[in-house]
């Protein structure tokens, strides 16, 4: 093999002025499309080392798919299709367009830190509380950046240096390897472990309460249930229990939602009032799962016990942003009228939709899929939220001759511009309807 002829290639300045490009240029900006074409020369020379050819308008196509690809946000609007309703890995809960626009408007200078009435330094933490009060009864409230960072909070604030007793069966670990166990190690508490996986009774814990107890800790089982044979020890049992020992009672409710959920025709889920009335002193919960709004690990209880939260230096490492805060706000106040939130609120809205409705929207799609057939399926709430419940659903099902067939075409959807999430299933792709908000536009994706 011959010296390759590298004459062939344009310049960086010839290229940068072909006729495709200018829109690239008026787009992105003479300085991104020089960059695009030294990495596609780059790429070309070595073509040409490798006895390849090129040409020309072959190069300016290269140019403008890359810099088209390097405009790509890598954090963006997805179809959920999967048949998970609340799905970690696909960002939990949709937020209704209220938080939408409450994060979007103070997104330059706002009053996060900042008391308009004084004119002097505010707590962030006021934009929220007062609601939070008012929807769960509790005296006081606080907010940082997720559920996790709420026990790690409340553990390290009550028993860095001391016992914490919980019950075997309520050891959990869920998505992202976050286990009770790790979490009151980097707490600084010691974990005492009570009972059996599956019963636990009132006398296993009085056995070891004592000096060095920090406080007794109750993990709502949010990802699995244990069936058969138990036991558990109930709130008002452990709140007294705690208070006998001087020590806060504290529940991590996982998932967490404002109102009780049978309302809507779903199953129950134990409410921040309901524990807190029970006798709980403080309780935590996440923001972006049940509740449908931003990402926030929500705590509230006692005004002394949420003060102490407050003070510990830990809280300003965990506490939420500006966005997540006005998001959170616009939520809360969707609150006030329950009857209203299956409108309002766009994972309600999918949890409680009828599977004819569904089936219709299926039918209707099923044209623009260009094959395939309408399936009964089973969606599932998701984010570890009602774990063994299994909500009827309708799916849009497609084939393919193996299995390397089934990932590709997987794959080709995941390529659209919006990209289209389904799941593989026993040899089929499927795509769940449940969550799908915008038919409109799943429809357009699919034309292309």
């Amino acid at each position: 093999m011959g010296r390759p002829d590298y004459s062939v290639l344009p310049s960086v300045d010839r290229l940068a002025y072909h006729a495709k490009l200018e829109i690239y240029r008026i787009r992105y900006g003479k300085y991104e499309i020089v960059s695009c074409i030294r990495k596609v020369l780059d790429e070309a020379r070595t073509a040409l080392r490798e006895g390849g050819r090129v040409d020309e308008e072959g190069l300016a196509g290269a140019v403008a798919a890359l810099a088209e690809a390097r405009a790509t946000p890598s954090l963006r609007r997805v179809f959920n299709l999967t048949g998970t309703v609340i799905h970690t890995n696909l960002g939990r809960a949709p937020m209704p367009r209220e938080a939408i626009d409450a994060a979007a408007a103070v997104a330059g200078a706002s009053n996060l830190e900042f008391d308009l009435e004084t004119g002097r330094r505010g707590d962030r933490d006021t934009h929220v509380e007062a609601l939070l009060r008012e929807l769960t009864g509790a005296e006081a409230a606080t907010v940082v950046n997720n559920n996790a960072a709420a026990v790690l909070l409340v553990l390290n604030t009550f028993a860095s240096g001391r016992e914490v007793p919980v019950s075997r069966g309520e050891l959990i670990e869920i998505g992202g390897s976050f286990r009770i166990p790790e979490i009151m190690s980097r707490a600084g508490a010691r974990l005492v472990e009570v009972g059996t996986t599956n019963r636990t009774h009132a006398e296993d814990f009085r056995r070891v309460v004592g000096e060095g107890t920090g406080c007794i800790m109750k993990v709502h089982p949010s990802n699995y249930a244990v069936t058969g044979f138990t036991a558990a020890v109930g709130d008002e049992v452990l709140a007294g229990i705690a208070g006998e020992a001087g020590v806060p009672y504290a529940v991590d409710l996982g998932a967490g939602q404002l109102v009780d959920l049978t309302r809507y025709g779903l199953p129950h889920e134990p409410t921040p009032a309901e524990v807190l009335a029970a006798g709980a002193d403080l309780v935590t919960f996440s923001g972006d799962k049940l509740l449908g709004g931003p990402q926030a690990g929500i705590i509230v209880g006692g005004a002394e016990r949420i003060a102490a939260l407050k003070r510990n230096p830990l809280k300003r490492a965990l506490r939420p942003g500006k966005l997540s805060l006005a998001a959170l706000e616009a939520l809360l106040r969707l609150y006030r009228d329950p009857g209203k939130l299956p409108e309002r609120l766009p994972g309600l809205r999918a949890l409680v939709r009828k599977p004819e409705e569904i089936g219709a929207q299926a039918l209707r799609l099923l044209p623009a899929f260009g094959e395939g057939k309408v399936v009964t399926v089973m969606s599932q709430i998701g984010s570890g939220s009602l774990p063994v419940e299994r909500l009827e659903s309708r799916a849009i099902a497609l084939s393919a001759p193996s299995g390397r067939a089934l990932e590709d075409r997987a794959r080709a959807y995941r390529r659209l511009p919006v990209p289209v999430i389904g799941r593989i299933s026993e040899g089929t792709l499927l795509f769940d309807l449940r969550a799908l908000d915008d038919e409109e536009g799943l429809a357009a994706q699919l034309k292309r």
